[in-house]
């Protein structure tokens, strides 16, 4: 393997921080220049909760989206992922901003080359078919390319660690099959038994319990009006929040990376001031260093590209909507490619933050006048105090969580997260639920800073969309792993 380049007063606690951290925290969706050129490396949300799914408490499951914006209907190639590229989700147990765990994906494509007679009686040739399926999908014999993936699990530094490979319980091998996506119902009577299919046991080295792991399409969680954020937060703030789906993301799928894995593999000697475990994490794709365009691809459906040279990372995300809306323009392709020990290079971007003022100049609205912003330091750069704050934190932007604050069932939990009393919501880790827009529009804006400081920071600031009012209306897939609901078919299309 070639380097990667490197490049209760807990709510009021939580909440203080979180409210203080501007829109810093939702998803991310073609966020620098480059990263729009590639997107099946595109990292768009990453989520980290302790697994709330009934007899799984002893379970951390983390969440790695990538290849935005899919729309069920685009094949006949649809979404396959990058069998050149490694993705992988890092995580760091004492609190210095370097990974102590990696683990990492990487995708293999299996082509079976299927062929037709095409001719009349006597004068027939067998010629390869265009589609991806030409039949039941469910029956491999069927499938002319699918894909399958190993997971490497890195004791250490990335680039210098003890490598080594998990096993799929099931089988034995170190291969996993990735589900086809939802092509539609001709080609798949049940989408959804054939998907959970895919979820494997899986033998994680230094694990004394199996986890569980699937990579597969699953239907887009994140809930916003995308389309009008982006167009000068083209809706209105103030506006009631009407539960009625994921906004201008409701139609569209993603493909998620989803690995449980028992909490006491996880922790390392990080702890916070009152003696508890805390996990920081984030994800990354790398590609390889050189690409070139081949003139002449060979027959076998490979060989578009020539790559080559080291690893080079392209895509980062923690706690996301940072590289969209809290770096400037100038810098975000150079964001993409850095890690969290080195975000002492990006402070500005926190302790000056421009979305407030955006805001302002937008709305007639005041923003918060508190500089340099320092509460925001505590929320985005190292955890909050007494909660999910290792002690002697080097200051870096990635998720945290407690593992030792109980999940929440699903038909409990607030979309508010810590904000509506719910512990085990953001920013303690992410789960699928969370609105995190929602409650990052209300920190921009100072809603728990001194009045004097925000003078409007007490409003109830909206996107206007949910994924549910009432979370016991979700659909079943959200309450078990992998935690995200079944894709949209690809047909019929209505």
């Amino acid at each position: 393997m070639n380097n990667v380049l490197k490049r209760s007063g807990l709510t009021i606690a939580v909440a203080s921080a979180v409210l203080s951290a501007g829109l810093s925290h939702g998803s991310s969706h073609r966020e620098a220049p480059f990263i729009t050129e590639v997107p099946k490396v595109d990292g768009t949300d990453f989520y980290m909760f302790r697994s709330y799914e009934s007899g799984r408490e002893g379970f951390v499951t983390l969440i790695a989206n990538y290849l935005p914006l899919q729309d069920a209907y685009g094949g006949p190639n649809y979404f396959d992922l990058d069998e050149d590229a490694i993705y992988e989700i890092h995580v760091d147990n004492d609190g210095d901003a370097v990974e102590d765990l990696t683990f990492r994906f990487e995708l293999q494509d299996v082509l079976n080359d299927i062929q037709l007679p095409v001719g009349t009686e006597g004068n027939t040739e067998m010629v390869s078919v265009p589609l991806k399926n030409i039949g039941d999908a469910t029956n491999n014999a069927n499938v002319q390319l699918r894909q399958q993936y190993s997971v490497k699990v890195v004791t250490g530094d990335r680039n210098t660690g003890t490598v080594q490979t998990a096993t799929n319980v099931s089988t034995g091998t170190d291969t996993f099959a990735k589900p086809l996506d939802n092509i539609g119902a001709k080609s798949f009577a049940d989408y959804a038994a054939y998907a959970n299919q895919h979820v494997f046991g899986i033998d994680i080295p230094g694990c004394n319990t199996d986890g569980r792991v699937f990579v597969g399409q699953r239907k887009e969680a994140f809930a916003v009006n995308l389309g009008e954020i982006f167009d000068l937060v083209n809706t209105n703030p103030l506006g009631p929040r009407n539960g009625e789906g994921a906004g201008d993301l409701a139609d569209k799928n993603v493909t998620s990376f989803a690995l449980e894995v028992p909490t006491g593999c996880l922790t390392g000697s990080a702890v916070n001031s009152n003696d508890q475990p805390v996990l920081g994490a984030w994800t990354t794709a790398s590609v390889r260093q050189a690409r070139v365009l081949n003139p002449a691809p060979s027959a076998n459906g490979k060989g578009a590209t020539v790559e080559g040279g080291a690893y080079t990372q392209v895509s980062r995300l923690g706690m996301p909507l940072v590289n969209e809306v809290v770096i400037g323009l100038k810098d975000k392709d150079r964001f993409n490619a850095s890690e969290p020990r080195d975000d002492g290079q990006f402070l500005t971007y926190v302790t000056h933050p421009t979305l407030p003022e955006l805001l302002e100049v937008l709305f007639p609205v005041e923003a918060p006048n508190n500089f340099p912003r320092n509460d925001l330091i505590t929320a985005f750069l190292t955890g909050v105090p007494g909660v999910n704050m290792p002690v002697g934190v080097t200051a870096s932007e990635m998720l945290r969580l407690n593992p030792t604050i109980p999940a929440t069932p699903l038909d409990s939990q607030s979309d508010l997260g810590v904000l509506g009393g719910d512990d085990a919501g953001f920013p303690n880790g992410r789960r699928p639920y969370d609105d995190t827009v929602d409650i990052a529009l209300r920190v921009a804006m100072g809603v728990l800073a001194d009045p004097a400081d925000a003078p409007d920071g007490s409003l109830a600031y909206t996107d206007g969309v949910q994924l549910a009012a009432d979370p016991s209306t979700l659909p079943a897939d959200y309450e078990v792993f992998p935690y995200l609901a079944t894709p949209i078919a690809g047909s019929p299309n209505e």
